[in-house]
């Protein structure tokens, strides 16, 4: 089954639907190949949106591509945040959610690996000011049946334009 990417040309907005947990992991492991360091993709949806599993499937993809073993790949939400090593790119999966205020952003060190990391960030809303402008915005909700979910991918920059683009070329079969 095809499910095309429809781009919102006016705003920006790619729109996809994800009829299940495959697709999800289908499109990580399109984008894997393309995002590096400096990438932030911010995920948004409430729990059980897929914003997790979305960012487990791009770390194992980007592991692989690296020649990398498998690792677990936990939630970081009681640890904050999870690093990976894929050949020469570090990866930072954080999830924001127990964070009560935008300073305490600064004691993860999560505003320095922005330049230098692939960033994977779960409630993103809790940066505040501190969001990086060009940020790829993927947001994931529920779509009408099981773990159908419809994703929006909001560029905010020229990088993540890029991203965004790369997205609408993914079709799930």
């Amino acid at each position: 089954m095809t499910q095309p990417a429809t781009p919102d040309l006016s705003a920006e907005i790619v729109r996809i639907e994800l009829p299940g947990e495959a697709a999800t992991e289908a499109l990580a492991r399109h984008i894997a190949p393309m995002v590096r360091a400096g990438d932030v993709l911010l995920l948004e949806g409430q729990i059980g949106a897929g914003k997790t599993h979305f960012a487990r499937a791009l770390i194992l993809a980007r592991l692989a591509l690296a020649g990398a073993p498998p690792e677990d790949v936990p939630s970081p939400t009681f640890t904050l945040v999870q690093c990976y090593q894929a050949g020469d790119l570090e990866i930072w999966h954080s999830d924001l959610y127990r964070l009560a205020d935008p300073d305490e952003i600064a004691e993860l060190g999560l505003e320095a690996a922005f330049d230098t990391a692939l960033c994977l960030v779960e409630w993103p809303d809790r940066l505040g000011p501190l969001a990086p402008r060009d940020a790829l915005r993927l947001h994931f909700e529920p779509a009408r049946a099981g773990a159908a979910r419809i994703l929006h991918a909001t560029p905010g920059g020229p990088r993540s334009r890029a991203l965004a683009r790369h997205i609408t070329n993914w079709r799930f079969f």
